[in-house]
């Protein structure tokens, strides 16, 4: 038996959650395993002892794994072996990270890891919030500076009551998702989305969530202070006092000048042009600004102005409320919009607030266009999705474009889960919204939500309602604050929160906040909802004048779809041996058939017409055609006793020698020839499915001369 071992239990939320340290990884700075209902995720941090040369940001890396032996599962597809990251665990590792980074301390630039590893999976425990707990759990207990600990919680409401970490399948049932991180008295991150909850309703469960984690913090305090390590010590990287009263006392008017233009582009170049100045002055006389010889003068000079910076836009926010440009605290930048920008797309829009510009596109389609997923929670469809691309050159940036990066995951899944409560529940397309950032400064995930709304408008898409989002910011300095509306970017970096809420006219579909400071009040967090849905109005309102409800017709070149349901025993039937059945009518009606396994059958093409003899069709082959009627045939077989006839593709029946003349037949070729149409009754349908049909109760057939 292990004698290191240590073992710390919690009843969290009506579950039992265990922190389990000192018998695995113990080579790593900490590692902590956390078990619930059968889940269990290993964390593990390292953080390196030496800084490398020149490090002017915080290397974090956190990693979210999910092993399908977990689950007992093998990869679907060629490649048997977990590879890069999937988007969910891509996601769910930047909500691990964003309530850690704010805790480290300023200057702490060492390379630090911390890797989750999804071990043991149950539908009965959730891995991410099992991670996001082991995470505080090891930085806690580890010598790595750490201002925790903290914990993380998820918020569902289901018929009516909070449920704190509910199991996989009861989700279903749930009208919000609201993940909560905090530590004991204060909110660090948020993020989830809703199916159009008033702002209130959303403020309740993201405090309630808040309550909940205040015991887990508690359990994770008492294990830092029983097994934890002291706190090594580290070289601060922060800028030196002598070079920031250096240039705060000569170039103080420089920055003041570039904070007061308002075009961005033209901000960086004074900006870019104050840092030479400093660089070159540093450069001339490196002991005045308190540095050596061998410094990077460019990067000290960065660090310097970036600084004062920092300072003087915060101090006239806090003292002043005065922004870059001179903007109202509450005010939203310029609204442009525009509709049916794009020729072929199904539907498009562009959004411009300020100088933040997206550009949507809508494709509807089938099922072939299905999003597959395969996590250990099993394989999904979604018939809804939304991608995000962030090019370099919307930032005026001279770089080519390398693939998706985790930033852009986050903020379309942030656009992807503001839009999809407002899909109508019976809409039978797939759908997938793309959102081009033509430029950025500010917000571009919430510049995405508005022109994604839009475009599904102008595709003819019947949403529930138009939706918009807006970004807020937060300038504190500990006693007072000030709520920023529709943030710049500068403003976002110099700032203490990004605040993102989107949703239509009546709650909210999406909701992210990021914190730079150590915590987050109650009154802080109910006046920038508050402010947020004023905003938020205010842009829906812009929106409105350019389109305000889904255009009556799709475009000519969306697919149409109608539906019908057959009996699941008649699915074969339908199909035919080897497809045969199936293929022939795409091919005849030049259409695409998809069948579900509850007898679902939709029908999909450009031809309305076309969709419309198909589904006839389908209906005949699977139901019969209707005793009494008449209907076109076409002769196939001459026998003796009669002529057997194709009423439609897979229909059949004979008309007796009897039923095809008035007159007495001897010769049923003195009538009809192979590949002759005649029109026939249906006479009766026998128990076997035979069709009786006459041609003479149809019409008069003339004899063949």
């Amino acid at each position: 038996m292990n004698e290191n071992k240590k073992v710390y239990s919690f009843n969290y939320g009506g579950k039992e959650v265990t922190l389990e340290t000192g018998r695995l990884a113990k080579q790593t700075d900490a590692s902590v395993l956390v078990s619930c209902g059968g889940t269990q995720v290993l964390v593990t941090v390292v953080s390196a002892h030496e800084m490398k040369d020149g490090q002017d940001f915080f290397p974090l890396l956190v990693e979210y794994t999910e092993k399908f032996y977990a689950a007992g599962k093998f990869l679907g597809g060629f490649m048997k072996r977990e590879g890069r990251p999937t988007t969910g665990e891509t996601l769910n590792a930047r909500l691990i990270d964003r309530p850690l980074r704010p805790l480290f301390p300023e200057g702490y630039m060492f390379e630090t890891v911390v890797s989750c590893t999804v071990m043991s999976y149950s539908p009965d425990g959730d891995p991410e919030v099992l991670a996001g707990i082991g995470a505080s759990a090891a930085l806690s207990i580890s010598d790595i500076p750490f201002a925790g600990p903290i914990a993380t919680c998820k918020v569902a409401r289901i018929d009516g009551k909070f449920v704190l970490n509910p199991s996989h399948s009861e989700w279903e049932n749930s009208d919000l998702e609201i993940a909560v991180a905090g530590s004991s008295d204060a909110i660090l991150m948020v993020e989830g989305e809703a199916k159009i909850v008033p702002e209130k309703d959303v403020l309740e469960a993201i405090f309630w969530g808040h309550d909940q984690i205040k015991g887990m913090v508690e359990v994770i305090a008492k294990m830092q202070k029983e097994v934890g390590k002291p706190k090594r010590e580290f070289v601060s990287a922060a800028a030196n006092t002598t070079l920031m009263a250096k240039v705060k006392a000569d170039f103080s008017g420089d920055v003041r000048a570039s904070l007061s233009i308002v075009d961005k582009m033209e901000r960086q170049v004074a900006t870019k042009a104050i840092m030479a100045k400093v660089a070159k002055a540093a450069s001339e006389n490196p002991s005045a600004f308190g540095l050596n010889e061998g410094d990077s003068f460019k990067k000290e000079a960065y660090k310097a102005v970036d600084g004062l910076l920092y300072d003087m836009m915060r101090a006239d926010i806090l003292d002043e409320e005065k922004r870059i440009g001179g903007r109202k605290l509450n005010e939203v930048r310029q609204i442009e919009t525009e509709t049916n920008i794009l020729v072929q797309p199904h539907g498009s829009s562009l959004f411009t607030r300020g100088e933040t510009q997206v550009l949507s596109s809508v494709t509807i389609g089938g099922s072939a266009g299905e999003q597959m997923a395969d996590r250990i929670t099993g394989l999904s469809y979604n018939k809804f999705y939304l991608h995000y691309n962030f090019p370099p050159y919307s930032v005026g940036e001279a770089r080519g474009v390398r693939g998706v990066g985790r930033r852009e995951l986050g903020h379309g899944n942030l656009a992807e889960r503001a839009l999809k409560p407002i899909m109508p529940a019976d809409f039978p397309y797939t759908t997938r919204v793309v959102c081009e950032v033509l430029e950025s400064n500010g917000s571009s995930s919430m510049g995405s939500v508005c022109s994604g709304s839009m475009a599904l408008m102008d595709a003819g898409v019947n949403i529930v309602a138009p939706c918009a989002g807006v970004a807020m910011g937060l300038i504190s300095d500990g006693k007072r604050f000030k709520v920023l509306t529709d943030i710049l970017g500068d403003e976002d970096h110099l700032g203490d929160m990004d605040f993102k809420v989107a949703g239509p006219k009546d709650g909210i579909t999406a909701i992210q906040m990021d914190i730079k400071i150590t915590g987050l009040t109650r009154e802080i967090v109910e006046a920038a909802m508050t402010q947020a849905r004023d905003g938020r109005l205010h842009i829906l309102g812009e929106m409105e004048k350019t389109i305000s409800t889904h255009r009556a017709e799709f475009k000519d070149n969306v697919p149409r779809v109608k539906t019908t349901k057959i009996e699941t025993d008649k699915i074969g039937m339908l199909i035919g041996p080897g497809g045969k059945n199936i293929k022939g009518l795409q091919e005849n009606f030049k259409v695409t058939i998809e069948i579900a396994e509850d007898g679902t059958v939709k029908v999909l093409g450009e031809d309305a017409a076309a969709i419309n003899e198909c589904l006839s069709l389908i209906d005949m082959q699977i139901n019969g055609p209707k005793v009494g009627s008449d209907y076109e045939a076409k002769v196939v077989t001459i026998k003796e006793y009669g002529a057997f006839v194709d009423i439609a593709q897979g229909v059949s029946g004979l008309v007796h020698i009897s039923e095809l003349a008035d007159d007495r037949v001897n010769n049923v070729a003195d009538y009809v020839s192979e590949g002759d149409t005649i029109k026939v009754r249906v006479v009766e349908v026998d128990r076997m499915g035979r069709l009786k049909l006459s041609a003479k109760a149809a019409g008069k057939i003339e004899k063949k001369a």
